[in-house]
């Protein structure tokens, strides 16, 4: 316990084993990190309505998006940076990115509570959608915290890693997007039946969906604007 705790302060400070300058990495503490708070999280996220089925199948597919989608980009990240010519500083940057998952899945992990006692409060599920995607939001504002004091010394010793750094997070936001709306849902509609993933997971486009999702939305705020 006083090991996991020192691991988790540790990743949120950049600081002992964690730091940006360590010649060695915990690769297995920074993802066990990673896997227990997502999990943690995931499996509030999914009790809505008590379901389960529906818990156990959040605490699954949370980490699966975080590591998921961090394993699907890397190898695409790396090459890149091979590119620049920043290959000899991989493993820093690969650090720093696990780190701010790490960071991410605590932050995730804190809001469980607070999750739990929106859940039991009786809010709909319109309310835990929108109370869900602003705690990942959240916890996806520490991750960058944490990943920007490890990238700080790379930065001050190359500038080109803020080319790696852009490519990454484009990288990132275009495959979790994929990611998530396939292993939808996360939270579960407690009127409907429990399901791991949907039936139509792989047919749909979710860049188009959130297209016209932001444009009905601009449009609906356009018009009460206009008094129409």
């Amino acid at each position: 316990m006083n090991e996991t705790r020192a691991d988790v302060e540790g990743i949120l400070r950049a600081s002992g084993p964690f730091a940006p300058e360590r010649a060695t990495v915990r690769w297995r503490r920074l993802i066990a990190v990673a896997c227990l708070g997502s999990s943690t999280y995931g499996l509030a996220m999914g009790s809505l309505g008590g379901k389960l089925a529906g818990a156990l199948y959040s605490a699954v597919k949370m980490p699966a998006l975080l590591l998921g989608t961090t394993a699907v980009c890397v190898p695409s990240f790396y090459v890149f940076n091979a590119l620049l010519g920043l290959r000899a500083d991989f493993a820093p940057a690969l650090r720093g990115i696990l780190a701010a998952q790490g960071t991410a899945a605590v932050a995730l992990c804190a809001w469980t509570p607070v999750t739990l006692f929106f859940y039991a409060s009786g809010i709909d599920y319109p309310v835990a959608l929108l109370w869900n995607v602003s705690a990942l939001g959240l916890a996806a504002g520490a991750g960058q915290i944490t990943l920007g004091r490890h990238y700080r010394p790379l930065l001050e010793r190359d500038r080109r890693h803020r080319h790696a750094l852009t490519t990454w997070f484009v990288l990132y936001l275009f495959v979790s997007v994929k990611v998530a709306w396939v292993l939808r849902p996360f939270v579960g509609d407690p009127r409907l039946e429990t399901n791991f993933v949907r039936p139509d997971a792989w047919q749909e486009n979710p860049y188009a969906n959130l297209f016209w999702t932001a444009a009905g939305l601009v449009w609906g705020a356009w018009r009460t604007l206009m008094g129409g």
